[in-house]
């Protein structure tokens, strides 16, 4: 069996978008369908991910929101307090079920999908990037801890 990759990615805008009001009132200023939990979407070169009830993780440049929360919510700036890591390849899934929490071995855990988990006691959101790869979001201060511990958990996928 190929060993899945595990890269840490290039820094890239990441901000928390939090709706305090009713979310789908607010979501038609954006003129777009905000994804569900455990959901994303994209839009205009943004990705949007729902991992908790008023909370979507924004990927890209969400200067085109701004404007439209309001006082119905917030954005806030996260990017540098966090480290987008690539599993890719196959075994990704099986690597993620090392030290962690969360079945990402089930078939409904699909491209598209999110979900918030603990992996070796840090906590992580993950999301499905496509069949073959998926993102974890991890604190920037665990990252090379956690791409460590991954590293070492490689030998025990090859059976």
């Amino acid at each position: 069996m190929t060993e899945p990759t595990i890269s840490i990615l290039p820094p890239t805008p990441l901000h928390v978008l939090e709706i305090w009001s009713n979310a789908r009132d607010v979501a038609a200023r954006f003129d777009i369908v905000l994804p569900p939990m455990g959901r994303s979407t994209s839009h205009e070169g943004l990705i949007l991910i729902r991992f908790e009830p008023t909370v979507w993780l924004v990927e890209g440049d969400p200067a085109p929101l701004a404007s439209l929360i309001g006082d119905d919510g917030a954005l806030t700036a996260i990017g540098g307090g966090i480290a987008r890591v690539r599993i890719a390849g196959p075994g990704w899934r099986t690597l993620l079920m090392e030290g962690g929490l969360f079945d990402a071995e089930s078939p409904t855990f699909a491209p598209g999908c999110a979900a918030a988990t603990i992996i070796d006691h840090v906590a992580v959101r993950l999301w499905v990037e496509s069949e073959d790869a998926c993102l974890a979001y991890v604190p920037a201060s665990y990252a090379a801890g956690l791409v460590h511990f991954w590293g070492q958990a490689l030998p025990s996928l090859a059976v």
